[in-house]
């Protein structure tokens, strides 16, 4: 395959609703370039895109692919991204690899949630956007009420360049207002017919021409001038304007078409490397130590791995692209996290699974690279010249679901844990790890959808039986007055027995807390706990009732307890332990019956000074459009949650409160429901709250019962 430079190459990421024709727009791209010599259909399970079974099952895309296609003898790298937002993982890794967003817009629904899910993520990494108005072939299609959705929902900035001429059954023509042209596509794509625009359409096609010179003319000062002189601008300086305007996000254009039946897909494509920029020409890229890169085969070596997956015969690939020098197969390379060297074996240009070796790439492109040895997204490789530091990292949307996960067959826990490591380095949103504290394996994601496509893989792939359930919740026990308990161990079973009492009072640690006087206070020691909150430990022995040389032992004891709470089984916190009497056998007494001493007599004074469960409340911003508010709160006030003001965002209201995260179970489940997938959350611990009283006495019971059921 023949080499491309820099300046031949673009950038594309498809992304958008669900459904709104992605996978089949880069499908028709790829016909169009004589990449392929036939369209296969979503229906037909035979794009090159969508390969993989789950993917063929679920006729959606689960997984980015990278693409390729050829127009007017540039490369044009197709990124097809997910749709839903379940996998938005991978949509932020397309938008951060790519110059430029395509964003398909189902012209039947308009502005979906979706669509503002992919725009969020693109305009988080500053991606320019060009807006595909898809689906026009259909009944239903409105695109002026699309195009006022959008301007709505994006800004003004959303400039119209193509607008049809007959939308529904039979569309076939668009006008379009850089060209200043109709152009008349026949059914199943290929070029045009270039026609004058038709008298009818010639006022509507003049203003709207207008709006996109203004706009484009924006972008650039001398461009400006020229506009004022001229009252308008030529084709090139219309391209050189919009192309200045999508690097700097001050312009959106809107082309459209049906890709289905290839309408609009040869201009789409015409346009993308007429209009859209070169790598060279955006914004350079920073290494984490600030020096810049500017996609350019003079500067060193340097690659980013935006992307890890696991390809059937190949095992695992690397997705990369090259934004300094060039890279050749056989060249050795610095990965800046680690200092290792890793050698760069084999270069493909891939169309999904389909790949073809190439010996080397320059600035620009992307490609996928194998046998890498202890790669992983967001790892940088750079030439040893400048490998002091890697090019900064995707920052990938925080988990909005939680769940315990186990295997059907305790046999399989090992396998379990390994295989979920694994899918973490090919997903970073996919996040696992056992959790000491509560005894389970805890699996974070962006969503339902997602999790249940986690067990497909899990069940399919890996031959592996799983069981979902809800986390256990990390309360925290305490205490709020004082108590006194005592404890004798005692055993005798021949030989040498066990024995040791402690007498001990316990009391809440509160800043500035106060000693009893009725005993003296000889040493403490303060722990910190790693769960958080204090333990004072104190010994108050006076007469040597207690040997000082078992006074860690008990200490043990307490902590024991402290870490398997007396109520709940969860861990205690905030206590301020006094050891004031006790007793010893000469023979008799050891370590291990004054750490059974200390344990039953600590656990014993915790339930006689007014314990209390604390559980955790988290800070919670929820976003949603203003006429679903009333649902909203309804919703958040039977989770306990305390309303802490509002704030406005556009068309959308944000509702700040406190919720106690174990009201918070499938959530963002429960707010795609009310809000038809428009809402959106986010989550911060805040602080341990005590529960209410019924609620206390609803897990104390719970926890008996448990107890009961072990025995």
């Amino acid at each position: 395959m023949k080499i491309f430079q820099t300046e031949e190459i673009r950038n594309v990421a498809l992304i958008g609703a669900a459904k709104s024709g992605k996978t089949t727009l880069g499908e028709s791209m790829l016909f169009e370039g004589k990449v392929i010599n036939r369209k296969g259909s979503v229906d037909d399970k035979n794009t090159v895109s969508d390969y993989r079974q789950i993917e063929l099952d679920r006729q959606i895309s689960v997984h980015a692919s990278l693409l390729h296609t050829i127009h007017e003898d540039h490369k044009i790298n197709i990124l097809d991204a997910p749709g839903f937002s379940d996998f938005s993982g991978d949509i932020v890794a397309c938008v951060n690899a790519a110059d430029t967003a395509i964003l398909t817009v189902n012209s039947q629904a308009g502005v979906e949630a979706t669509t503002e899910n992919a725009w969020r993520h693109a305009a988080a990494a500053e991606a320019p956007v060009v807006f595909f108005m898809n689906q026009l072939d259909h009944n239903n299609a409105n695109f002026d009420e699309s195009i006022r959705q959008m301007k709505d929902y994006f800004g003004d900035k959303v400039t119209v360049v193509q607008y049809p001429v007959n939308t529904g059954e039979g569309f076939d023509s668009v006008i379009d207002l850089m060209l200043m042209k109709m152009l008349k596509y026949k059914q199943g794509g290929g070029e045009p017919e270039v026609l004058d625009i038709p008298a009818e359409e010639a006022d509507k096609a003049d203003k709207l021409h207008r709006a996109l010179v203004e706009n484009a003319a924006e972008g650039d000062e001398a461009l400006m001038e020229k506009y004022f002189e001229n009252d308008t601008l030529s084709l090139e300086e219309t391209r050189t304007g919009v192309r200045l305007g999508l690097i700097t996000r001050t312009i959106y254009p809107v082309l459209c078409g049906a890709v289905k039946h290839g309408i609009g897909v040869s201009r789409l494509m015409e346009f993308i490397v007429h209009t859209c920029p070169s790598p060279d020409k955006m914004n350079p890229r920073e290494t984490t130590a600030g020096k810049a890169f500017h996609c350019d085969v003079k500067e060193p070596a340097a690659l980013f791995v935006f992307k890890m997956a696991n390809e059937q015969h190949l095992g695992e690939v690397s997705m990369i692209k090259v934004l300094g020098g060039t890279i050749s197969e056989g060249q050795d390379m610095i990965n800046p996290r680690n200092g290792n060297k890793e050698r760069i074996s084999q270069l493909f240009v891939v169309n999904g699974k389909n790949r073809e070796k190439v010996d080397k790439v320059v600035a620009g492109d992307i490609v996928i690279t194998i046998k890498l040895k202890e790669i992983r997204t967001n790892d940088s490789l750079m030439d040893p010249k400048v490998s002091d530091a890697g090019f900064k990292p995707i920052v990938y949307p925080e988990a909005i679901f939680t769940t315990a996960v186990k295997a059907a067959a305790s046999t399989d826990d090992e396998k379990l844990g390994s295989v979920l490591q694994d899918m973490h380095r090919t997903d970073p949103t996919i996040i696992a790890g056992l959790s000491r504290e509560l005894r389970q394996l805890i699996l974070q994601c962006q969503g339902e959808y997602h999790m249940n496509t986690i067990k497909w893989y899990l069940e399919n792939v890996h031959k592996l039986n799983v069981v979902f359930y809800s986390p256990k919740i990390p309360y925290r026990e305490t205490i709020t007055k004082s108590a006194k308990a005592d404890y004798r161990h005692k055993k005798q079973s021949g030989g040498s027995g066990q024995f040791g009492e402690v007498h001990l009072m316990v009391q809440p640690y509160t800043e500035g807390y106060k000693d009893p006087t009725d005993f003296p206070v000889r040493g403490k020691e303060e722990h910190t706990l790693s769960w958080g909150g204090k333990l004072i430990f104190a010994n108050c022995i006076v007469g040597g009732s207690i040997d000082a040389r078992f006074m860690p032992a008990i200490l043990k004891g307490i902590m024991e307890r402290l870490e398997e709470g007396p109520l709940t089984g969860s861990y205690a916190r905030d206590i301020i332990v006094y050891v004031y009497d006790g007793k010893m056998h000469p023979v008799d007494s050891n370590e291990i019956s004054f750490k059974l001493a200390g344990r039953h007599a600590f656990s014993d004074a915790f339930k006689n000074a007014g314990p209390k469960i604390m559980e955790p409340i988290y800070d919670l911003a929820v976003r949603i459009p203003e006429d679903m508010m009333g649902a909203c709160m309804t919703d958040l006030q039977g989770r306990r949650a305390i309303i802490m003001g509002m704030d406005s965002d556009g068309k959308y209201q944000i509702i700040k409160a406190k919720v106690p995260l174990a009201e918070m179970d499938r959530y963002s489940t429960s707010l795609s429901s009310i809000t038809s997938g428009r809402g959106t959350f986010s989550m911060k611990y805040a602080e341990y709250s005590q529960v209410p009283s019924d609620v206390q006495t609803k897990l104390l019971k719970e926890y008996e019962e448990s107890l009961k059921e072990e025995e």
